[in-house]
């Protein structure tokens, strides 16, 4: 593989806006808002929300209004979806809903969109009634959001007002090969959550490079990776942190969710050794430890990986020390953006 150039990664952040133990929603929103503002004062490029639903532990059903929130209180950052799941909602809906958020910060807005329920399956049955197989019309859903969100279709019955006319990137996220051949075939930049489902994460992004076609949106292959990220300033600081992480996602393996535990010394009696070793190949894309144990994995990553943009969500549950983590992985990226002869080995 050719030498990669380290330089200019743009570095952002998932928000999953997680529950705490101990935390309203209110204080959920109000952090994800001091947390953007952060953000923006540390350089991060966007700001993502990802639509769940059902989920005591996670408070991002109502994504739209949440990117909102946030556009609203900052004044650089790119606030978006990582992503809208666009089989639970009507192409004109999301058009609508995203022509105004575009209108009211024009030139800060993404759209990303999944295929997926962003739920269970009784849920998803909730959401979308008798049209729960629609994720299959989803490629034809997503050219129909093109073409509501063109000037062309300003003579066609059904228009999105506010919403044609803008000037909104569309992103296709994926956790599977699908994705990334719709990407591709689309031209469209392409985002993988490599956070909680990394199996496919080579296979698709290769794919995807490998079958990009140039669009009027795209000239060339563009690839963002979502990873996980606990930094602090040791190794050991940020391994009792992570075990929060390790904590909620073990919940996630057994089907037992809860809002998410503070940390602990040790994981040992908590989780069995099949557990353990599941949440661990989830965690396989992570970033946990100290400034020099961040910077030299995160360099091995963007190396051997080549993408473009690293996108970071951390689940801690201290806000104070999840503000610092975000600061300790800025200033890492920052230091690998510097002049390839300048990095130590």
């Amino acid at each position: 593989m050719a030498e990669f150039d380290l330089s200019n990664i743009s570095f952002s952040i998932l928000d999953l806006a997680s529950v705490a133990r101990g935390q309203t929603y209110s204080d959920v929103f109000r952090n994800s808002l001091n947390l953007a503002r952060h953000a923006e004062s540390l350089g991060y490029t966007r700001y993502w929300f990802a639509e769940h639903h059902n989920m005591v532990s996670v408070a991002s059903s109502a994504t739209a209004v949440l990117i909102g929130h946030i556009a609203g209180g900052t004044s650089t950052l790119r606030v978006g979806s990582g992503g809208i799941m666009l089989p639970n909602h009507a192409p004109l809906i999301v058009a609508e809903q995203f022509g105004t958020l575009a209108s009211i910060y024009p030139g800060r807005i993404d759209l990303g969109l999944g295929r997926a329920p962003g739920t269970d399956q009784v849920t998803a049955r909730a959401i979308r009634g008798e049209n729960v197989e629609t994720v299959h019309s989803f490629p034809r859903d997503v050219k129909q959001l093109q073409l509501l969100f063109s000037e062309d279709n300003s003579s066609n019955e059904v228009r999105a007002i506010p919403g044609e006319g803008s000037d909104i990137p569309i992103w296709i996220l994926g956790s599977s090969t699908d994705s990334a051949r719709l990407a591709a075939a689309m031209g469209l930049p392409y985002a993988f959550a490599s956070h909680f489902a990394p199996t496919y994460f080579e296979n698709a992004i290769e794919i995807y490079r490998q079958n990009f076609q140039r669009s009027k949106e795209l000239s060339k292959p563009y690839v963002l990776a979502c990873v996980n990220a606990v930094a602090a300033e040791t190794d050991q600081q940020a391994n009792y942190l992570a075990t929060s992480v390790q904590q909620f996602l073990m919940g996630v393996v057994t089907g037992k969710r809860d809002l998410l535990p503070p940390p602990v010394k040790s994981m040992e009696g908590i989780w069995t050794i099949y557990e353990e070793e599941a949440v661990k190949q989830m965690l396989r894309y992570s970033f946990i430890g100290g400034p020099a144990t961040i910077r030299k994995e995160l360099a091995a990553f963007i190396a051997k990986y080549q993408v473009n943009e690293v996108m970071a969500t951390s689940h801690i549950f201290d806000h104070s020390a999840k503000l610092k983590s975000y600061e300790i992985f800025a200033r890492t990226i920052t230091d690998l953006n510097l002049p390839r002869a300048d990095l130590n080995p």
